[in-house]
């Protein structure tokens, strides 16, 4: 028995593997770009499908595919969108800029998997036809952006919001916990005036709230389809309830706020909301930057470092130091924000190539954006779960680290003036007395006005807006 089959496009004919599910189409592109054997998320695979699943029940009701044929490719789609027939989407990410061979691709699949359920012959285009009828009032310019709209959607929902919002938890509680614990400050990465690791906390938690805000903020564009423009916008080939229809069943199977695009030639020729969302990711990324480094510089030692806080013991860290443990997850963190950074750069390169009706370099922004919303969500998870719910403050490190400060010194400036106070910071530096020792010993003022200038806690309720997590 032969392992191929005879396929046939406009093109003419073509083997394909005997037991395939995708046809001559597929096979072709397959063929014409072995670039970088990166595929296509399962995500965009699965809304690719939700939409062709849902197309199909609307063309169905609209008496364009019959009834047998379009529960057939109903029945299809939803294994894709489940899971199944991964191996059947063997295309690269790096093909035609619209991803025609990727929208040939699932109608191809859900083709003959419809013609299979239906007791016909793989590859015959019968019952189920490829674009007669699951490709039906849809062109590819219109599927890949609604695809990539609505799998970044739900990635956003399903996945990084979550993920955020446990960050976000998990640091406010840390503000709270640690919001008795007075620590040095540091501008310039050297002492200034104290503050509390619950403030620094509060501050981290901030970035991951506004991070939440700054997806919502994005997402009513994203929720915005182009569904029904067909080859440029003007939806030839599709009827006029088409597209709000599908539309309309997608929001309910999802529970996502999905509407037609107000304007689909906008929605086409322009990707503006997918580099709008990537770039709210890249700030996600870079305030998830902030809050790694800190917490790993925070936690550096743990003998010779800052080492103000503990964080959880993960791992070995080394294969030569024994006892060595690293900072693992703050630095993964670091490295995942640098690959979406990179990847927001891509997408806004992509996005500046729509030209007239068409943008294309879809497949890679599916691409980029996708796995910056998932690896996003990874990270934020892992840093919640794995670091930041068991940072523990170093309270006699912190403690140590105040009275050692020259920066003690500024909140004497008021009662002494600036130049008698700089002269204590010198002489501190000179002799390696704290500024405590050396104000006592010049009775700079009396003890009792002395402990109050100098009590680090009150140094913290400096002004208005000082307070943190928690006490603020």
């Amino acid at each position: 028995m032969s392992d191929t089959r005879i396929e046939k496009d406009s093109l003419g004919e073509i083997e394909v593997p005997a037991g395939a599910y995708y046809g001559a189409q597929t096979e072709r592109a397959h063929r014409n770009f072995p670039v970088s054997g990166i595929r296509l998320p399962q995500r965009f695979l699965a809304a690719v499908a939700m939409v062709k699943g849902e197309a199909a029940a609307v063309n169905e009701e609209l008496g364009i595919v019959p009834g047998e044929a379009a529960r057939a490719i109903r029945q299809a789609a939803d294994e894709v969108v489940s899971g199944g027939h991964a191996d059947q989407f063997p295309l690269d990410i790096f093909q035609t800029g619209s991803a025609t061979s990727t929208n040939m691709n699932a109608n191809e699949v859900l083709s003959n998997r419809a013609i299979e359920i239906l007791g016909g012959v793989i590859g015959s285009k019968k019952p189920v036809h490829p674009n007669d009828h699951v490709n039906a009032g849809q062109s590819s310019n219109d599927v890949i952006p609604t695809a990539i709209h609505v799998s970044a959607y739900l990635a956003i929902v399903e996945q990084l919001e979550p993920a955020l919002t446990r960050l976000a938890d998990g640091l406010q509680r840390k503000a709270e916990e640690f919001d008795k614990v007075v620590k040095i400050g540091r501008t310039h990465l050297q002492d200034a005036v104290p503050v509390r690791l619950g403030q620094e906390f509060s501050g981290y938690a901030q970035q991951a709230r506004y991070a939440l805000d700054r997806l919502a903020a994005a997402k009513p564009r994203l929720a915005e389809l182009p569904l029904g423009g067909t080859a440029v916008g003007t939806g030839l080939n599709a009827p006029p309830e088409f597209a709000p229809r599908v539309i309309a069943r997608l929001a309910e199977r999802t529970g996502c706020p999905f509407v037609q695009a107000p304007n689909r030639f906008e929605a086409m020729g322009g990707k503006d909301a997918a580099v709008e969302t990537s770039g709210a990711l890249r700030t996600i990324a870079v305030s998830l930057t902030k809050i790694a480094n800190d917490i790993r510089w925070l936690a550096s030692g743990p003998r010779c470092g800052i080492g103000e806080i503990s964080i959880p013991s993960l791992q070995p860290g080394s294969s030569i130091m024994p006892g060595k443990v690293n900072p693992v997850i703050p630095e993964s963190v670091l490295m995942v924000a640098a690959q979406v950074v990179g990847n927001d750069t891509t997408v806004a390169l992509a996005g500046m190539s729509g030209v007239f009706e068409l943008n294309v370099m879809m497949p890679l922004i599916a691409h980029n954006l996708l796995q910056s919303i998932e690896i996003l969500g990874n990270a934020s998870r892992l840093l919640a779960e794995k670091c930041v719910e068991g940072i523990e403050a170093n309270r006699d490190r912190c403690e140590e680290l105040v009275e050692k400060s020259l920066a003690m010194v500024t909140s004497l400036v008021p009662k002494i003036g600036y130049d008698a106070a700089a002269e204590i910071a010198k002489e501190s530096v000179k002799t390696g007395k704290t500024v405590r020792e050396l104000c006592r010993e010049k009775q700079v003022l009396p003890e009792d006005e002395l402990r109050e200038a100098l009590d680090p806690w009150g140094q913290t309720e400096g002004g208005i807006h000082a307070g943190g997590g928690g006490g603020g």
